[in-house]
């Protein structure tokens, strides 16, 4: 009797293992540097405001690549065909690069001046600052295609960049460590103190900003490509 295809031993050679493998490397290796593109771009401009602005509205930057586990898991809760072309075409989070600003309006002004070069193609973009999430969740998400010149040609890399206040990202760190102690499973007590406390952030933000421009006077309007 024939085992159920789950049960079923499955053969893999050595050297099929390996092409595997290289295949995968050669995968993730277009990721990882689109991610650097976007974060040579963001480091561009960091710089620059550094030595030749009064203000420099980048706080931190940080990125990450997602793990084969992840993509994995990410492909079999979606329902995603497996082949890399399919991954490609469907799962756009894989390289992510996170922009920590001082105030709201720095997040639409780097979001603006990195969207307007003209080798960066908008592809999506979700403002959850403008429209938080239920639970309180704030920033900035956009997938951007970014080309990346290889040996065997030009190859266009999709990259999340979220753009995030440095209360909106303590806020999320927060939010990210209750749900993981939790298992996800956060009692209704703590998700109710975990909105006040995006309420909460969203106001300081507002009044930072509010002060800052008394100080310093306001920034110049971003012409926000939304």
């Amino acid at each position: 009797m024939a085992l159920p295809a789950d049960e079923a031993s499955v053969t893999i050679s050595p050297s099929e293992l390996r092409s595997l493998r290289d295949e995968l490397q050669r995968f993730l290796l277009e990721y990882r540097f689109g991610m650097q593109e976007i974060e040579t771009k963001i480091g561009i401009l960091r710089e620059e405001f550094e030595h030749t602005h009064a203000y420099n509205p980048i706080e931190h930057v940080s990125s990450r690549l997602k793990s084969p586990d992840s993509i994995v898991d990410k492909v079999a809760r979606k329902g995603i065909d497996p082949g890399f072309e399919s991954i490609r075409a469907r799962v756009t989070d894989i390289a992510g690069v996170r922009v920590t600003c001082s105030f709201v309006t720095d997040v639409y002004r780097l979001f603006d001046l990195l969207v307007r070069q003209d080798d960066i193609t908008l592809l999506t973009v979700k403002d959850y600052i403008a429209n938080p999430k239920p639970n309180g969740y704030q920033s900035l998400h956009a997938i951007v295609e970014v080309p990346v010149f290889l040996s065997t040609g030009r190859v266009e890399v999709p990259v999340e960049v979220q753009f995030r206040t440095i209360a909106m990202d303590f806020w999320a760190s927060l939010e990210h460590k209750i749900y993981y102690k939790y298992d996800s499973q956060v009692p209704d007590r703590l998700l109710a103190e975990l909105k006040e406390a995006a309420d909460s952030a969203a106001a300081l933000d507002h009044r930072m900003e509010r002060l800052h421009r008394e100080l310093h006077g306001p920034h110049p309007s971003p012409v926000v490509a939304i």
